[in-house]
C-alpha cells in the first residue's frame, strides 16, 4: 500500500465516503505476504518511499514471476528486477512484460514514472567497459522518477572529454561516478561540482586492481569533500541513493 493509498483512504473517511471501521480493515492489511519462498514487503513504499526492488541473482524465474504477480496484485505500477541475465529475461517476458536492458542486466516490470525528482542525475563514466554497472545505476533511478544525463567514456586517461562536458557536470543535482582502474574519475568530478559524488568501484582492470579492490580504496582515500562511496559494482546501490538525494526537497 503506497502513501497515495492511504491518504486515498484516509480523504474517503473525512468526505463520510468511508466508515472508520471500513479504513481500519483495508489498513489491517498484512505488511507483508508470505509466499513461502518469499515474504513480499507490500509496506515498503509507505515506510521508504520505494517499493521492494526483486534482486533477480539467485532466484529461479518462477519466483521472480510470483514475486512480481503478488506487487502487481496489490497495485504497484513499477516493479524493479535486477541482476538478470538475457535467459531470466526471456523467460520472465513470458508472462509479464518486461523492459529489459541487457548491458545493466536489469528489467522493469510496468510503466517507467514520469520524472518528479529536483533536477537531473548525471552518470558518468571511466570507460566503456564501466557501463554495464553505470546503466545498472541509470535504470535504477529512471525507475523511480528521476532525470538521468549519461557522461560515458570520460575518464582520466583523456580528462579534456570530462571537462568537455562541464556544463551538465555543474547543473546536476547529484553525480554518480562509476569507474575501475585506480579510480580516479569521482576524486576529479568531486573537485569540480557542488553536487553530491556518488563513487561507484568496478571490477575492471589488470591484476592488481585485485577486482575493484584498489579502486574501492582509492575512492575511499580521495581528497575531494563530498564524495560518497558504494560497493564493488554496485550500480543499484548507487542508482538508489541518488534518488533519495534527488527527491529530498519534497520530504515532509
Amino acid at each position: 500500500m503506497s502513501q497515495l493509498d492511504i491518504l486515498h483512504i484516509l480523504e474517503q473517511v473525512k468526505s463520510g465516503e468511508l466508515e472508520p471501521a471500513q479504513a481500519m480493515t483495508k489498513l489491517k492489511m498484512e505488511p507483508f505476504q508470505d509466499l513461502g519462498f518469499a515474504k513480499v514487503d507490500h509496506h515498503r513504499e509507505l515506510r521508504q518511499g520505494v517499493a521492494e526492488v526483486i534482486y533477480g541473482a539467485g532466484k529461479t524465474t518462477e519466483q521472480i514471476c510470483a514475486i512480481a504477480s503478488a506487487m502487481l496484485r496489490r497495485g504497484q505500477k513499477t516493479i524493479l528486477v535486477t541482476r538478470i541475465d538475457k535467459a531470466a529475461a526471456a523467460e520472465i517476458a513470458r508472462e509479464h512484460p518486461l523492459d529489459y536492458n541487457q548491458a545493466g542486466n536489469i528489467g522493469i516490470i510496468g510503466s517507467l514514472p514520469e520524472p518528479d525528482g529536483d533536477g537531473t542525475i548525471v552518470i558518468a563514466t571511466g570507460g566503456t567497459s564501466d557501463i554495464p554497472v553505470a546503466e545498472e545505476a541509470a535504470v535504477t533511478a529512471m525507475a523511480l522518477g528521476n532525470k538521468v544525463t549519461k557522461l560515458y567514456d570520460v575518464g582520466v586517461s583523456g580528462v579534456h572529454r570530462l571537462l568537455h562536458n562541464l556544463e551538465p557536470i555543474m547543473s546536476a543535482r547529484c553525480i554518480i561516478a562509476v569507474a575501475g582502474m585506480e579510480g580516479a574519475l569521482p576524486s576529479v568530478i568531486g573537485g569540480l561540482a557542488d553536487a553530491p559524488v556518488i563513487a561507484v568501484p568496478t571490477s575492471v582492470g589488470y591484476g592488481a586492481s585485485l577486482g575493484g579492490i584498489a579502486a574501492l580504496l582509492s575512492m575511499l582515500n580521495t581528497c575531494a569533500s563530498g564524495v560518497s562511496v558504494v560497493n564493488i559494482d554496485n550500480g543499484f546501490g548507487a542508482g538508489y541513493l541518488a534518488n533519495i538525494i534527488n527527491h529530498l526537497s519534497q520530504k515532509p
